[in-house]
């Protein structure tokens, strides 16, 4: 338990969080806040969260060595945990005494839900009036649809996010990216409330969606597509709009992309680096209205340069060019082992008590003060239910047993 805003482990060190979400949008958020120092609590069924019994991913198992869902572990290190039993009058009298010592409480159930078992924010504000209250849905709060249910792939549907990539063949593209964005973007919601409540002494509620969290996630080319009213054409390899705004593949199989807004800067240079500097002379391709027009030809003519040479030749070249804006397609277990990625915390070790020594995706945010630091796995179920009674609410073990045998805790 913290012993006050000491910020020896991170900038919200000193808060508690109520954390009463299942699956990924609400944990991804709690566990943030948990990453930045504040005391999360995450509540739980006496079944346990959902997360627990998550098996697999597109066919792939997803248990960890000691059977651990690597789903739940992902999304709920740093918190402790208890169980209790809402619908049972003596856990939801628990409940109500955390959220009234709490800082924060965020859920992620349909609408309703909450307030039907009496923890909405109208209820839980009757016992502190200065509490955070984060609320998590698929569709906001408001509209004809705000009681609809909703998951990842509903989100980005209704987004507009399912055609932003992919070939131009009228199928949509699941991103799988709207609870993270989601995830992030309540964690904002809750810092920007607890400044709030800093500075001008109140408390309030704070509502994040899927929906609304995706199409901020597009920023600028929604922005154009709204003020132009047209839509932004999807990205598509072989007809990109820039083709210093690309991938190409090498030899070896690997691939380097590039990023070079500025195109007519970086051409002449580029195609020094790529030993062709025809390309530079030839007028259907000397400038960037030029290369736009003539693009499918030159994206393939790149194509069959970059695949004369492995990845390493080509970024060897690339460096000794100077100035130009590239860098090579990693994979997801390439990341564990690049040293920018590990020198900035972005992966980190630990030593699982289970798992074993693993590595773990770090909140990829510095302080220079107030640094994050990983220190504790995800709890087992029900794990720290007696310490919260005791130490948090100042429970008896008498009373603790009573709850026990009336069914209320785990």
């Amino acid at each position: 338990m913290s012993d006050g805003a000491t910020g020896k482990t991170g900038p919200l060190d000193g808060l508690r969080v109520i954390d009463w979400t299942m699956w990924q949008f609400g944990p991804v958020s709690t566990m943030m806040l948990a990453d930045m120092g504040a005391e999360v609590i995450k509540v739980e069924s006496l079944d346990g969260d959902h997360g627990r019994q998550f098996e697999g991913i597109r066919g792939h198992p997803t248990k960890t060595k000691g059977g651990l869902s690597a789903y739940f572990e992902g999304l709920n290190r740093q918190k402790l945990g208890i169980a209790l039993d809402l619908k049972n009058p003596s856990g939801l009298k628990v409940m109500r005494e955390l959220a009234a010592k709490s800082d924060i409480f965020v859920q992620n159930f349909r609408k309703g839900v909450a307030e039907r078992l009496g923890v909405g924010y109208e209820d839980l504000i009757k016992d502190n009036p200065q509490i955070i209250y984060a609320s998590a849905s698929g569709y906001g709060p408001n509209g004809p649809d705000s009681d609809k249910p909703a998951f990842a792939l509903t989100a980005e549907a209704r987004s507009g996010a399912l055609w932003w990539f992919g070939p131009d063949d009228d199928t949509p593209h699941e991103l799988d990216i709207a609870d993270q964005i989601a995830g992030m973007m309540l964690s904002y919601g809750v810092i920007g409330a607890v400044v709030a409540r800093e500075r001008f002494g109140y408390g309030q509620k704070v509502d994040v969606s899927h929906l609304g969290s995706m199409v901020w996630a597009r920023g600028m080319q929604n922005g154009i597509s709204f003020l132009q009213d047209f839509e932004v054409p999807r990205f598509e390899r072989k007809m990109a709009g820039s083709v210093l705004w690309n991938y190409y593949k090498c030899s070896d199989g690997e691939w380097v992309a590039f990023s070079m807004g500025q195109g007519d800067r970086y051409w002449p240079t580029f195609c020094k680096a790529i030993d062709r500097p025809d390309l530079n002379e030839n007028p259907k391709f000397n400038n960037q209205a030029a290369r736009f027009d003539n693009r499918g030809e030159l994206i393939t003519i790149l194509d069959s340069v970059f695949i004369t040479r492995p990845r390493p030749d080509w970024e060897k070249r690339l460096d000794e060019a100077g100035d130009l804006i590239w860098e090579r397609v990693q994979r997801t277990l390439d990341l564990p082992n690049d040293p920018q990625v590990t020198a900035n915390n972005y992966v980190i070790d630990f030593d699982h008590p289970v798992i074993g020594p693993s590595k773990w995706a770090q909140t990829p945010v510095g302080y220079s003060k107030t640094p994050l630091s990983t220190r504790k796995m995800a709890p087992a179920h029900g794990e720290d239910t007696e310490d919260i009674l005791l130490n948090v609410l100042g429970y008896d073990w008498d009373e603790i047993v009573s709850l026990k045998n009336d069914g209320a805790i785990l």
